[in-house]
């Protein structure tokens, strides 16, 4: 019987300095859990690491391209750190593009990888890579609860959107920042690509718990985004 694929973004909060291997067996544990029911595909962030490149690299004068690479490779790094923890049940290498992501598909294994192109987000890597593999649903476990009306870390008065339409997700990051490193919640390419394929989403705060509860026991947490008709 063929499994259906899942897609989950996994904050690159999860990858610091200080992170330890237990943190990661948690992890990777987990994924094997999901592997039972799903197959599921992992996009992994670049977090403290990336940024810390990405900004010694600018101030040695490298482009914005240049940065973006470098904040791929990074991801990719921290993919293969939970690759480490999946043995056989994993796909054992990073797919480094929508094609190698469908060849990877017929192992049946489980997949992780990071980012793609350069000037997208992970998000938006992780909503095309939905929108490829014809995925049920796009978990976002992110470094925050859910979608604000603002921003959280700055207005303690900032509300929490149970469900949001995706047109005002478009609305609310219609001024974008696209420079490497500084990429929001939902950047405007994920929003577009989830609008265009009707793509089921749910973004909420990454935890061992949280994606077990929200994935495997379809419990309500965060924030579902919605398509109008």
């Amino acid at each position: 019987m063929v499994k259906q694929r899942i897609v989950i973004k996994l904050s690159g909060s999860l990858f610091g300095f200080d992170t330890q291997a237990t943190q990661l067996k948690e992890y990777a544990q987990l994924i094997k859990k999901i592997g039972e029911h799903y197959q599921p595909i992992i996009v992994t962030g670049g977090g403290k690491i990336a940024r810390f490149y990405i900004n010694l690299s600018r101030e040695l004068g490298l482009d914005e391209a240049g940065l973006d690479l470098t904040g791929i490779m990074v991801s990719h790094l921290n993919a293969r750190l939970l690759i480490s923890g999946l043995g056989d049940l994993c796909y054992p290498a990073t797919p480094k593009n929508l094609e190698e992501i469908s060849l990877a598909l017929v192992s049946d294994k489980i997949i992780i990888t990071g980012g793609i192109y350069p000037g997208q987000s992970t998000n938006a890597t992780s909503a095309l890579i939905a929108e490829r593999t014809g995925a049920k649903k796009f978990f976002n476990a992110t470094d925050v609860e859910g979608i604000y009306d603002s921003d959280p870390r700055t207005n303690p008065k900032a509300m929490l959107f149970d469900s949001i339409d995706v047109k005002r997700c478009i609305d609310m990051l219609s001024n974008e920042n696209s420079m490497a490193g500084t990429y929001d919640l939902m950047d405007l390419i994920s929003l577009k690509v989830i609008e265009r394929s009707r793509l089921p989403t749910v973004v909420f705060k990454s935890s061992v718990e949280n994606i077990e509860k929200v994935v495997l026991d379809g419990i309500r947490r965060g924030t579902e985004i919605t398509i109008s008709s």
